[in-house]
């Protein structure tokens, strides 16, 4: 069960578990909540884990317009602002990473820590598989996301089509961050994807590179799935990134710094 905040004009559906410092997760494009089933009651043991939904998704109604991350990020902002949450631990999936991104480099005052699951921020970053599947895929989103749509839309299940064209213009417009930007963020940054991800390998390097304060992992035997696919294993990658002391390091040499 979960409650709703008056953001940004904006009616925004959020659930909340645990105490402490504050956690944010960011989910994915087309799903809600229930995508961070596996991740948020181990976060909770040690944080507040605080996780909205977005325009038109979930059980947040859609408004006028075209979805972009931009206005996405702009929701967000206005979400930690009404419930006076930041800064925050930021952890995005996907279409939530990107949003995670645009709210950092609007707000950083926002942001402590940010965690970027499966996403490319350049149209290049995309795997010829990734870029394949938003131009004609081989099964229908309303196939993938009609179900839950269904029994969590305030829009009622004839929105659907609406908020899917919705969806796929954004996917085919974005993502268009300048990996030049990133030299702006500040606060560490966890660069994070599966093995057989949405993401060339060299992309997510490059955005690594590209930061101040970056930390990199590549998990075996997951794709874009990679949280309800490994979840044991990104828990504990993330408790680990997330905490304010970050393991000792023994021997380093240099390898986001080579290059």
């Amino acid at each position: 069960m979960g409650e709703y905040a008056r953001a940004g004009g904006l009616r925004t559906y959020y659930e909340v578990q645990g105490a402490g410092d504050p956690v944010v997760l960011l989910h994915g494009g087309g799903v809600g909540a229930e995508s961070w089933a596996c991740q948020t009651p181990a976060l909770a043991e040690r944080y507040r884990v605080y996780v909205p939904e977005r325009r038109g998704h979930g059980h947040t109604p859609d408004v006028e317009g075209a979805f972009t991350t931009e206005a996405m990020a702009g929701d967000t902002i206005a979400f930690l602002e009404s419930l006076h949450i930041g800064p925050a631990r930021l952890v995005g999936w996907s279409d939530g990473a990107l949003v995670g991104v645009r709210v950092a480099l609007r707000r950083p005052d926002l942001v402590r820590k940010l965690v970027l699951i499966g996403q490319y921020l350049t149209r290049d970053g995309a795997t010829a598989a990734a870029k394949a599947f938003i131009e004609t895929p081989a099964v229908s989103l309303a196939e993938i996301f009609g179900p839950s749509y269904a029994l969590t839309s305030p829009d009622g299940p004839d929105h659907l089509p609406v908020f899917l064209d919705k969806l796929s213009a954004m996917w085919r417009g974005e993502p268009d961050i300048e990996l030049a930007a990133l030299g702006d963020l500040a606060m560490p940054v966890l660069v994070l994807q599966g093995d057989d991800d949405a993401v060339r390998i060299e992309h997510s390097l490059a955005v690594a590179r590209a930061l101040p304060d970056a930390q990199l992992a590549v998990v075996p035997c997951a794709s874009h799935a990679l949280p309800v696919e490994r979840p044991a294993l990104l828990n504990q990658i993330l408790m680990d990134f997330l905490a304010d002391e970050q393991p000792a390091k023994f021997m380093p040499l240099g390898a986001l710094a080579d290059g």
